[in-house]
Protein backbone atom coordinates (compact mmCIF):
# COMPACT_ATOMS: atom_id res chain seq x y z
CA UNK A 1 0.00 0.00 0.00
CA UNK A 2 1.36 3.44 -0.93
CA UNK A 3 1.85 5.84 1.98
CA UNK A 4 -1.27 7.90 2.64
CA UNK A 5 -0.92 10.60 5.35
CA UNK A 6 -4.69 10.57 5.84
CA UNK A 7 -4.89 6.79 6.40
CA UNK A 8 -5.39 5.82 10.02
CA UNK A 9 -3.15 2.89 10.85
CA UNK A 10 -4.40 0.01 12.94
CA UNK A 11 -3.18 0.19 16.54
CA UNK A 12 -1.86 -2.82 18.46
CA UNK A 13 -5.20 -3.09 20.29
CA UNK A 14 -7.11 -3.14 17.01
CA UNK A 15 -4.75 -5.67 15.42
CA UNK A 16 -4.75 -7.92 18.48
CA UNK A 17 -8.51 -7.98 19.00
CA UNK A 18 -9.27 -8.45 15.30
CA UNK A 19 -6.72 -11.27 15.08
CA UNK A 20 -8.09 -13.08 18.14
CA UNK A 21 -11.69 -12.60 17.02
CA UNK A 22 -10.89 -13.98 13.56
CA UNK A 23 -9.18 -17.07 14.97
CA UNK A 24 -11.97 -17.73 17.46
CA UNK A 25 -14.74 -17.41 14.92
CA UNK A 26 -13.03 -19.62 12.32
CA UNK A 27 -12.99 -22.25 15.07
CA UNK A 28 -16.67 -21.59 15.78
CA UNK A 29 -17.48 -22.09 12.09
CA UNK A 30 -15.96 -25.57 12.19
CA UNK A 31 -17.54 -26.64 15.49
CA UNK A 32 -21.03 -25.29 14.74
CA UNK A 33 -21.00 -26.79 11.24
CA UNK A 34 -20.41 -30.19 12.84
CA UNK A 35 -23.10 -29.70 15.50
CA UNK A 36 -25.60 -28.93 12.75
CA UNK A 37 -24.98 -32.37 11.26
CA UNK A 38 -26.36 -33.94 14.44
CA UNK A 39 -29.30 -31.98 15.85
CA UNK A 40 -32.90 -33.15 16.08
CA UNK A 41 -34.65 -30.38 18.00
CA UNK A 42 -35.81 -27.73 15.45
CA UNK A 43 -35.55 -24.89 18.00
CA UNK A 44 -31.99 -25.79 18.92
CA UNK A 45 -31.13 -26.22 15.23
CA UNK A 46 -32.42 -22.70 14.55
CA UNK A 47 -30.23 -21.11 17.24
CA UNK A 48 -27.21 -23.10 16.02
CA UNK A 49 -27.83 -21.76 12.51
CA UNK A 50 -28.04 -18.22 13.86
CA UNK A 51 -24.76 -18.70 15.73
CA UNK A 52 -23.02 -20.07 12.64
CA UNK A 53 -24.36 -17.21 10.53
CA UNK A 54 -22.99 -14.69 13.05
CA UNK A 55 -19.54 -16.32 13.06
CA UNK A 56 -19.44 -16.33 9.25
CA UNK A 57 -20.35 -12.63 9.13
CA UNK A 58 -17.67 -11.79 11.69
CA UNK A 59 -15.00 -13.69 9.75
CA UNK A 60 -16.07 -12.09 6.46
CA UNK A 61 -15.88 -8.54 7.88
CA UNK A 62 -12.48 -9.04 9.50
CA UNK A 63 -11.18 -10.56 6.28
CA UNK A 64 -12.30 -7.41 4.42
CA UNK A 65 -10.51 -5.20 6.96
CA UNK A 66 -7.29 -7.24 6.76
CA UNK A 67 -7.30 -7.21 2.95
CA UNK A 68 -7.83 -3.43 2.98
CA UNK A 69 -4.84 -3.07 5.33
CA UNK A 70 -2.60 -5.49 3.38
CA UNK A 71 -2.53 -7.59 6.55
CA UNK A 72 -1.71 -11.28 5.94
CA UNK A 73 -4.83 -13.34 6.58
CA UNK A 74 -4.47 -15.64 9.60
CA UNK A 75 -5.01 -19.31 8.86
CA UNK A 76 -7.19 -19.91 11.89
CA UNK A 77 -9.19 -23.09 11.38
CA UNK A 78 -10.25 -24.50 8.04
CA UNK A 79 -12.34 -27.34 6.63
CA UNK A 80 -9.28 -29.53 7.18
CA UNK A 81 -9.93 -29.28 10.93
CA UNK A 82 -13.41 -30.84 10.89
CA UNK A 83 -14.95 -34.09 9.69
CA UNK A 84 -18.64 -33.39 9.15
CA UNK A 85 -19.28 -37.10 8.62
CA UNK A 86 -18.16 -38.07 12.14
CA UNK A 87 -20.83 -39.61 14.40
CA UNK A 88 -22.68 -37.56 17.02
CA UNK A 89 -20.59 -36.69 20.08
CA UNK A 90 -23.00 -34.51 22.11
CA UNK A 91 -26.73 -34.39 22.88
CA UNK A 92 -28.86 -31.51 21.60
CA UNK A 93 -29.21 -29.97 25.06
CA UNK A 94 -25.43 -29.65 25.35
CA UNK A 95 -25.35 -27.35 22.32
CA UNK A 96 -27.29 -24.69 24.22
CA UNK A 97 -24.85 -24.85 27.15
CA UNK A 98 -21.96 -24.65 24.71
CA UNK A 99 -23.42 -21.59 22.98
CA UNK A 100 -23.96 -19.89 26.33
CA UNK A 101 -20.36 -20.52 27.33
CA UNK A 102 -18.84 -19.39 24.05
CA UNK A 103 -21.13 -16.34 23.80
CA UNK A 104 -19.87 -15.20 27.20
CA UNK A 105 -16.29 -15.70 26.02
CA UNK A 106 -16.94 -13.65 22.88
CA UNK A 107 -18.64 -10.87 24.82
CA UNK A 108 -15.63 -10.55 27.11
CA UNK A 109 -13.34 -10.03 24.09
CA UNK A 110 -15.64 -7.58 22.32
CA UNK A 111 -16.56 -5.49 25.37
CA UNK A 112 -12.91 -5.10 26.41
CA UNK A 113 -11.99 -4.13 22.84
CA UNK A 114 -14.45 -1.27 22.43
CA UNK A 115 -12.91 1.28 24.88
CA UNK A 116 -9.41 0.51 23.57
CA UNK A 117 -10.21 1.12 19.91
CA UNK A 118 -9.78 4.53 18.29
CA UNK A 119 -10.66 3.88 14.65
CA UNK A 120 -14.37 4.40 14.16
CA UNK A 121 -14.97 1.60 11.65
CA UNK A 122 -13.28 -0.96 13.93
CA UNK A 123 -15.09 0.35 16.99
CA UNK A 124 -18.41 0.16 15.14
CA UNK A 125 -17.61 -3.40 14.07
CA UNK A 126 -16.99 -4.54 17.65
CA UNK A 127 -20.06 -2.64 18.87
CA UNK A 128 -22.24 -4.36 16.28
CA UNK A 129 -20.62 -7.73 17.04
CA UNK A 130 -21.20 -7.31 20.78
CA UNK A 131 -24.84 -6.35 20.18
CA UNK A 132 -25.38 -9.40 17.94
CA UNK A 133 -23.71 -11.71 20.47
CA UNK A 134 -25.91 -10.39 23.28
CA UNK A 135 -28.95 -11.05 21.09
CA UNK A 136 -27.74 -14.61 20.48
CA UNK A 137 -27.14 -15.18 24.19
CA UNK A 138 -30.64 -13.92 24.98
CA UNK A 139 -32.04 -16.36 22.43
CA UNK A 140 -30.07 -19.20 24.04
CA UNK A 141 -31.19 -18.26 27.56
CA UNK A 142 -34.83 -18.00 26.50
CA UNK A 143 -34.63 -21.45 24.90
CA UNK A 144 -32.98 -22.95 27.99
CA UNK A 145 -35.85 -21.57 30.08
CA UNK A 146 -38.52 -22.72 27.65
CA UNK A 147 -37.15 -26.26 27.59
CA UNK A 148 -36.73 -26.44 31.36
CA UNK A 149 -32.94 -26.75 31.13
CA UNK A 150 -32.04 -23.74 33.26
CA UNK A 151 -30.97 -24.02 36.89
CA UNK A 152 -31.34 -20.47 38.22
CA UNK A 153 -28.70 -18.95 40.50
CA UNK A 154 -29.58 -19.38 44.19
CA UNK A 155 -32.18 -17.13 45.79
CA UNK A 156 -31.21 -15.11 48.88
CA UNK A 157 -33.40 -12.85 51.08
CA UNK A 158 -33.77 -9.15 50.31
CA UNK A 159 -32.10 -7.16 53.16
CA UNK A 160 -34.45 -5.55 55.63
CA UNK A 161 -32.25 -2.43 55.83
CA UNK A 162 -28.93 -0.93 54.72
CA UNK A 163 -26.12 -2.20 56.92
CA UNK A 164 -22.36 -1.73 57.28
CA UNK A 165 -19.59 -4.21 58.06
CA UNK A 166 -18.50 -3.76 61.68
CA UNK A 167 -16.38 -6.83 62.44
CA UNK A 168 -13.26 -8.31 60.89
CA UNK A 169 -15.00 -11.70 60.76
CA UNK A 170 -16.54 -10.49 57.49
CA UNK A 171 -13.18 -11.36 55.90
CA UNK A 172 -12.70 -14.65 57.78
CA UNK A 173 -13.01 -18.05 56.17
CA UNK A 174 -10.64 -20.55 57.74
CA UNK A 175 -11.22 -20.36 61.50
CA UNK A 176 -13.96 -19.36 63.90
CA UNK A 177 -17.36 -18.16 62.82
CA UNK A 178 -17.57 -17.85 59.03
CA UNK A 179 -20.29 -15.68 57.49
CA UNK A 180 -22.45 -16.95 54.63
CA UNK A 181 -21.29 -15.87 51.12
CA UNK A 182 -22.54 -12.51 49.92
CA UNK A 183 -24.43 -11.99 46.65
CA UNK A 184 -21.40 -11.38 44.42
CA UNK A 185 -19.51 -14.36 45.84
CA UNK A 186 -22.54 -16.57 45.18
CA UNK A 187 -22.91 -15.15 41.67
CA UNK A 188 -19.36 -16.01 40.65
CA UNK A 189 -19.30 -19.39 42.38
CA UNK A 190 -22.43 -20.28 40.39
CA UNK A 191 -21.05 -18.78 37.17
CA UNK A 192 -17.79 -20.70 37.46
CA UNK A 193 -19.62 -23.97 38.10
CA UNK A 194 -21.85 -23.34 35.08
CA UNK A 195 -18.83 -22.70 32.87
CA UNK A 196 -16.83 -25.60 34.25
CA UNK A 197 -19.55 -28.23 33.86
CA UNK A 198 -19.72 -27.27 30.17
CA UNK A 199 -15.94 -27.36 29.90
CA UNK A 200 -15.80 -30.77 31.63
CA UNK A 201 -18.36 -32.30 29.25
CA UNK A 202 -16.35 -31.02 26.29
CA UNK A 203 -13.16 -32.45 27.82
CA UNK A 204 -14.83 -35.85 28.22
CA UNK A 205 -15.87 -35.82 24.56
CA UNK A 206 -12.48 -34.61 23.37
CA UNK A 207 -10.64 -37.23 25.47
CA UNK A 208 -12.67 -39.96 23.73
CA UNK A 209 -11.84 -38.81 20.21
CA UNK A 210 -8.35 -37.27 20.37
CA UNK A 211 -6.10 -38.99 17.84
CA UNK A 212 -2.74 -38.67 19.62
CA UNK A 213 -2.06 -40.00 23.11
CA UNK A 214 -0.37 -36.73 24.03
CA UNK A 215 -3.53 -34.70 23.37
CA UNK A 216 -5.74 -37.39 24.94
CA UNK A 217 -3.71 -37.23 28.18
CA UNK A 218 -4.01 -33.45 28.25
CA UNK A 219 -7.79 -33.76 27.90
CA UNK A 220 -7.94 -36.27 30.77
CA UNK A 221 -5.75 -34.03 32.91
CA UNK A 222 -7.96 -31.05 32.07
CA UNK A 223 -11.03 -33.06 33.09
CA UNK A 224 -9.51 -33.82 36.52
CA UNK A 225 -8.57 -30.18 37.07
CA UNK A 226 -12.00 -28.97 36.03
CA UNK A 227 -13.77 -31.52 38.23
CA UNK A 228 -11.76 -30.36 41.26
CA UNK A 229 -12.77 -26.78 40.50
CA UNK A 230 -16.44 -27.75 40.20
CA UNK A 231 -16.35 -29.61 43.51
CA UNK A 232 -14.58 -26.72 45.25
CA UNK A 233 -17.16 -24.15 44.14
CA UNK A 234 -20.06 -26.52 44.89
CA UNK A 235 -18.76 -27.06 48.42
CA UNK A 236 -18.69 -23.30 49.05
CA UNK A 237 -22.36 -23.08 48.04
CA UNK A 238 -23.62 -26.34 49.54
CA UNK A 239 -22.18 -25.70 53.02
CA UNK A 240 -24.67 -22.81 53.28
CA UNK A 241 -27.51 -24.87 51.77
CA UNK A 242 -27.32 -23.11 48.41
CA UNK A 243 -27.97 -25.18 45.26
CA UNK A 244 -25.58 -25.55 42.32
CA UNK A 245 -26.00 -26.63 38.68
CA UNK A 246 -25.82 -30.38 37.92
CA UNK A 247 -23.12 -31.95 35.76
CA UNK A 248 -23.58 -32.37 32.00
CA UNK A 249 -21.44 -35.53 31.71
CA UNK A 250 -24.41 -37.61 30.56
CA UNK A 251 -24.85 -35.37 27.50
CA UNK A 252 -21.65 -36.81 25.95
CA UNK A 253 -22.17 -39.73 23.58
CA UNK A 254 -19.86 -42.78 23.43
CA UNK A 255 -18.32 -42.12 19.99
CA UNK A 256 -14.55 -42.49 19.67
CA UNK A 257 -14.41 -41.23 16.07
CA UNK A 258 -13.06 -37.69 16.03
CA UNK A 259 -14.95 -34.88 14.28
CA UNK A 260 -12.06 -32.46 14.88
CA UNK A 261 -8.31 -32.24 14.33
CA UNK A 262 -6.12 -32.49 17.43
CA UNK A 263 -4.99 -28.95 16.61
CA UNK A 264 -8.55 -27.66 16.99
CA UNK A 265 -9.20 -29.77 20.10
CA UNK A 266 -6.12 -28.54 21.93
CA UNK A 267 -6.51 -24.94 20.82
CA UNK A 268 -10.15 -24.99 21.92
CA UNK A 269 -9.19 -26.11 25.42
CA UNK A 270 -6.42 -23.52 25.66
CA UNK A 271 -9.03 -20.88 24.86
CA UNK A 272 -11.48 -22.26 27.43
CA UNK A 273 -8.85 -22.54 30.15
CA UNK A 274 -7.72 -18.99 29.35
CA UNK A 275 -11.31 -17.90 29.92
CA UNK A 276 -11.19 -19.70 33.28
CA UNK A 277 -8.24 -17.49 34.24
CA UNK A 278 -10.28 -14.35 33.45
CA UNK A 279 -13.32 -15.71 35.29
CA UNK A 280 -11.42 -16.80 38.41
CA UNK A 281 -9.48 -13.53 38.58
CA UNK A 282 -12.70 -11.53 38.22
CA UNK A 283 -14.39 -13.63 40.92
CA UNK A 284 -11.40 -13.20 43.22
CA UNK A 285 -11.47 -9.41 42.80
CA UNK A 286 -15.10 -9.32 44.01
CA UNK A 287 -14.58 -11.77 46.87
CA UNK A 288 -14.38 -10.88 50.56
CA UNK A 289 -13.72 -14.22 52.27
CA UNK A 290 -10.18 -15.52 52.75
CA UNK A 291 -11.05 -19.17 52.16
CA UNK A 292 -12.78 -18.40 48.84
CA UNK A 293 -9.87 -16.17 47.81
CA UNK A 294 -7.38 -18.94 48.59
CA UNK A 295 -9.45 -21.39 46.56
CA UNK A 296 -9.37 -19.11 43.51
CA UNK A 297 -5.60 -18.66 43.93
CA UNK A 298 -5.20 -22.46 43.71
CA UNK A 299 -7.49 -22.57 40.69
CA UNK A 300 -5.47 -19.87 38.91
CA UNK A 301 -2.19 -21.69 39.56
CA UNK A 302 -3.39 -25.06 38.21
CA UNK A 303 -5.15 -23.44 35.24
CA UNK A 304 -2.14 -21.33 34.28
CA UNK A 305 0.18 -24.34 34.38
CA UNK A 306 -2.24 -26.34 32.21
CA UNK A 307 -2.42 -23.58 29.59
CA UNK A 308 1.39 -23.39 29.48
CA UNK A 309 1.80 -27.15 29.07
CA UNK A 310 -0.91 -27.30 26.39
CA UNK A 311 0.69 -24.37 24.54
CA UNK A 312 4.06 -26.18 24.57
CA UNK A 313 2.43 -29.18 22.87
CA UNK A 314 0.84 -26.85 20.28
CA UNK A 315 4.26 -25.34 19.58
CA UNK A 316 5.99 -28.73 19.34
CA UNK A 317 3.51 -29.85 16.68
CA UNK A 318 3.67 -26.56 14.76
CA UNK A 319 -0.02 -25.88 15.44
CA UNK A 320 0.24 -22.52 17.22
CA UNK A 321 -0.20 -19.52 14.94
CA UNK A 322 1.89 -16.59 16.17
CA UNK A 323 -0.02 -13.42 17.12
CA UNK A 324 1.27 -10.16 15.61
CA UNK A 325 4.36 -8.90 17.48
CA UNK A 326 5.92 -5.51 18.19
CA UNK A 327 9.14 -4.68 16.29
CA UNK A 328 12.28 -6.25 17.72
CA UNK A 329 14.46 -3.12 17.75
CA UNK A 330 17.53 -4.99 18.94
CA UNK A 331 17.28 -7.36 15.98
CA UNK A 332 16.72 -4.45 13.58
CA UNK A 333 19.80 -2.68 14.90
CA UNK A 334 21.93 -5.75 14.20
CA UNK A 335 20.96 -5.86 10.53
CA UNK A 336 23.43 -4.63 7.95
CA UNK A 337 22.62 -1.38 6.21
Amino acid sequence: MDYNPDHIRLTSAEIGKLWATYAGNTMAERVLSYYLQHVNDPDIKSVLENALDLSQKIVKRIKEIFIQENFPLPIGFTKEDVNLGAPRLFADAFYLRYLKYTSKAGMSIYSIAIPLITRKDIRDFFGDTLHATVALLNEVNDLLLTKGLTVKPPFIPIPEKVDFVEKQRFLAGFFGEVRPPHAMEITHLYDNIEDDITSKALLIGFSQVAKTNEVKQLMLRGKKITNRHIMGCKEMLNRDNLPSPPLLDDQVMTSTFSPFSDKLILSHKIDMFSMKIRSYANASSLNGRRDIGAMYARFLASTGLYVEDAANVMIQHGWMEQPPLASDRTDIAKRKG
